[in-house]
Formats: structure tokens, sequence, C-alpha cells
């Protein structure tokens, strides 16, 4: 099928994009949009996503939702299904960090954040993978880290998330691949978003250690992972599944 012209594209698809409202989930959001997909953006700050789907215009909505209310999200599932047609593509991107010596790091914040990266993501993959395996069609996406393929200081729980999100990108793969359904992971590097620019300000000497061990020499745009998870939700994908893709500008394999 080579010179398919509707290899990348989205058209009839419905993506449900956590952490939609902004940073790299809008971008996704925008990415699929453009690609043809009607977008559901789901985050806890009703304004801001409803002014993200204003912004995406026809073919975009919101949901405000909480993804740590594990019990709520068959309901949230139903809800998108009513109102913008049965999920096809998910994208469990909603996540929290904490940068604190792991000796300092409670057994309570460590809870906090797997409950957000992993149950939380689980219990949407959950609901959405019945549906999708009925119809044998599907792609679920996971955001992971580099803190899921090389040591990071500082942040011992989030690392410990990203780094469950990839094997259990693996074990989705391999019980639903069969009935159409894949699943994968993209591995973001150093990307220009608020969140790293809170954790880089300020502090001159890690920006300079981050950039030093990218091959790329700059940090990347969230439109950067956007395009990459139009591509792995795409026909064009449709032989990759239980992969993880770092778009990182070679920081996974830098020195």
């Amino acid at each position: 099928m080579t010179g398919y012209p509707g290899a990348f594209s989205l058209r009839g698809e419905t993506a449900l994009i956590t952490g939609g409202g902004s940073g790299i989930g809008l971008a996704i959001a925008r990415a699929m949009h453009a690609a043809g997909a009607r977008v559901v953006l789901v985050g806890r700050r009703e304004a801001e996503l409803a002014s993200a789907a204003r912004s995406l215009g026809a073919g975009a909505s919101h949901v405000a939702h909480d993804i740590t209310r594990l019990d709520d999200a068959p309901a949230l599932v139903s809800r998108v299904t009513r109102d913008a047609g049965p999920v096809t593509c998910l994208v469990n991107n909603a996540g929290i960090h904490l940068k604190k010596p792991a000796v300092e790091t409670t057994p309570e914040e460590f809870e906090r954040l797997l409950a957000t990266h992993v149950v939380g993501a689980h219990a949407l993959t959950r609901a959405v993978a019945p549906g999708m395996m009925e119809r044998n069609h599907g792609s679920i996406l996971f955001i992971g880290s580099m803190a899921s393929l090389f040591g990071i200081p500082l942040v011992i729980a989030y690392t410990a998330a990203k780094s469950a999100l990839v094997g259990m990108v693996r074990g989705y793969a391999t019980e639903f691949s069969a009935h159409g359904v894949r699943v994968n992971c993209i591995a973001p590097g150093w990307i220009e978003t608020e969140m790293s620019r809170r954790a880089l300000e300020g502090d001159p000497a890690r920006k300079a250690r981050v950039l030093g061990r990218t091959p790329a020499a700059r940090l990347g745009s969230p439109e950067d992972i956007a395009w990459a998870a139009v591509y792995l939700a795409s026909p064009a994908a449709r032989f990759v599944t239980g992969a993880t893709l770092p778009v990182d500008g070679g920081a996974s394999i830098g020195f």
C-alpha cells in the first residue's frame, strides 16, 4: 500500500486526551484535530479546558474530570461515547511532578504520583479497552519520560511512575494487540513547557547539562511530541505496538 494517502490521517477517530487543556496534552489535541480526529480534552480545570476546546473549533469538546476518581472512569467513557462517538484513541497524558530528594519523599507523596500516572491511567485504559477490542480497532498511548530510560536525581516517585508505564504498555500490548488494539508509549526528552521552565529557571548549570547531553542541542517543543502521537495513532503505525518511542533530540543516546 505504498503511497496510501490516508496513512497519517485520523479522520473518523475519536481521541480522549487526559491533561488536554495545556502543554503537551493540548499540543497532541491540536495535532490530532488537524489530522481529522474528533478530540475530547479531559482535565480538572474546567475554564482551561473550555478555552482550549474553543481554540480548536468544531470537532473539539471537553469534560472536566479527575482521573484519580477511579470509579468514575466508566461513566466518563460512556459520556464521551454518547457525545462524541466511541473512543478509538486514548492518550494517557495527565500527570503531576515532584522534585525532592529520595530520602525526603514520603510514602504518601509517592502514592499520590502513582495514583495519577499509573492507577488513574489503568482505570481509563480498562474502561476503553473492551469497546475497542469489540470493534477490533483502537490505539492507546501513554506519555512516558526520559526518567523511565535513565536515572535522574530528585524525582524518585516520578521515575517509578513513568517506569511503570513502560512495563504496562508491554503488558497491555500482549493482551490487546490480537484484538486490533495497539498500545504504545512516547518518552519525551526535555520539552519546552511550563513544567520544564519551572524546573530549569534559575538553574543555568542544570540547563547546560540538559543541553550538553542532547545531541540536537536544544529543548524540544510540545509539537514534536504531538506529531509523534499522531503517527502512533494513525494507520502508518498499524504494525507498531508495545513500543516506547523516545522523542528527545537524542538525549537517551547522547553523552
